[in-house]
């Protein structure tokens, strides 16, 4: 079943998808673009890999880690389907990545890579842009490389992991303004979903609505004010995203332009 996060009439709604149309927790049945998608699931813990995927690594003129590549991302990051991302006029090159994301359905500590399918509760896209002027070094992914508000849209379903055959054997596409651009498999991630899981839980707890953003493969290129970015991964969905510039935020923050966003939605 593929599930949903969306403000509609004033209201935060979950709902779910049929026929091409939205079925909300009240019962009304509406058209996708009635609504304001926010993301799938409420973030709580997020984990992001880098370098996850050989060809990336390569791409980048980096070896490949021989342990995962772990930092966290804070939530005014996330933003849902259809909505905007900003790129500061300072940046020189932005790129998007697009990533599976694995959602925690349970709590969890010391899982086997044999049971950790049984503490996934579903997938979802992510498109984790990166702020290249800003990275640091191999090892440190500066904050301001991944920590922008409105720089990780995701969305706009949540599919049940019973929903998906074999989570490592799926086609992650990207669009820019069109153009086909990046293009990879989740079966070339250098550490695979049992083994993220296996390791995270090997020295912390992990818990419903964590979610692991899984890496990106090679294709990545900058992007513009005005770009409309599309991410796609088999099975799962497509992730609509447009790049905006500073001045159509007028000083407000991303959360700020989302929160107005959502009490405007009539």
């Amino acid at each position: 079943m593929k599930r949903a996060r969306v403000a509609y009439s004033g209201n935060i709604h979950k709902a779910v998808e049929i026929d091409g149309r939205l079925k909300l927790d009240d019962g009304r049945i509406i058209s996708e673009n009635e609504v304001v998608w926010l993301p799938p699931v409420q973030p709580h813990t997020v984990f992001a890999l880098g370098l996850n995927y050989a060809d990336h690594a390569k791409e980048l003129a980096f070896n490949a880690p021989s342990e995962p590549l772990v930092f966290l991302k804070g939530p005014n990051t996330f933003i849902g389907h259809n909505a905007q991302t900003r790129r500061p006029a300072e940046v020189t090159y932005m790129h998007y990545e697009c990533e599976l994301a694995v959602v925690i359905g349970r709590q969890g500590r010391n899982i086997k890579r044999m049971d950790a399918y049984d503490y996934v509760a579903g997938y979802t896209i992510a498109n984790d842009y990166a702020l290249r002027d800003y990275l640091e070094n191999y090892y440190r992914p500066n904050l301001r490389v991944k920590n922008r508000d409105t720089c990780t849209p995701i969305g706009p379903w949540l599919v049940d992991a019973k929903d998906i055959d074999d989570p490592m054997q799926l086609t992650l596409r990207t669009y820019v303004n069109g153009e086909l651009t990046q293009e990879g498999t989740t079966r070339d991630m250098i550490f695979d979903i049992p083994a993220l899981i296996e390791y995270l839980s090997s020295f912390m707890t992990l818990n419903e609505g964590d979610i692991i953003l899984t890496g990106t493969p090679e294709g990545l290129t900058d992007t513009a004010v005005g770009d409309e970015i599309v991410t796609e991964i088999e099975g799962i969905g497509r992730l609509v995203n447009t790049i905006v510039g500073d001045d159509s935020f007028n000083g407000s923050t991303g959360l700020n332009q989302i929160k107005k966003t959502t009490e405007q939605v009539k």
